[in-house]
């Protein structure tokens, strides 16, 4: 007989209380591949997890100054390079003209790298997950709160991660299938 693989083990908890308690405890017990589902924002849940660093503005700055640069490059290449004209005897590389262009396309493409960095990062769209197979994460949305230790972390373990999430008094315990 043919077994599905385990995506990982999922814990329903009542209150989001109950749900960062077990996410603090399960993070110091050495589960570092851990993720939470609430039906609203949880304030100390992300640090609860080990969550700390968050890629998007680096992103953000990576595109504004390739935005910055482009429109400035851009700009001396077609004043000075490619098609200087003399305009009331102003040097051809005349750079206080080139700051308004240059910083609205820093903002542009700043704002693009934002939303499609978000995308890229969150893993977006994604139109189908393993959790949905859980007949229960359909409380996800109104008034529960699910903790899931993935099974490809480190210490993961079917019958020992099982025995630590009910230690945790959770509502439920479900195994989600890839």
């Amino acid at each position: 007989m043919k077994r599905t693989p385990i995506y990982g083990i999922m814990a329903e908890f009542d209150s989001a209380t109950y749900l960062v308690e077990a996410a603090h405890r399960t993070h110091e017990a050495g589960y570092s591949k851990i993720d939470a589902y609430s039906p609203f924002p949880v304030e100390g849940l992300a640090e609860a997890m080990g969550f700390h660093k968050n890629a998007v503005p680096l992103v953000v700055l990576i595109g504004g100054l390739l935005g910055g640069l482009s429109a400035y490059a851009l700009q001396y290449w077609i004043s000075v390079v490619s098609y200087p004209v003399n305009v009331g005897g102003k040097p051809y590389h005349s750079w206080p003209a080139f700051i308004i262009v240059t910083f609205e396309m820093t903002i542009l493409f700043g704002g693009i790298f934002a939303v499609f960095g978000m995308l890229a990062l969150n893993g977006l769209p994604m139109p189908y997950h393993p959790v949905f197979n859980v007949p229960r994460f359909a409380l996800a949305t109104k008034d529960r709160f699910f903790l899931i230790v993935f099974s490809t972390d480190p210490k993961y373990s079917a019958s020992e991660t099982r025995r630590f999430l009910e230690s945790l008094g959770p509502r439920s315990i479900s195994e989600v299938p890839s």
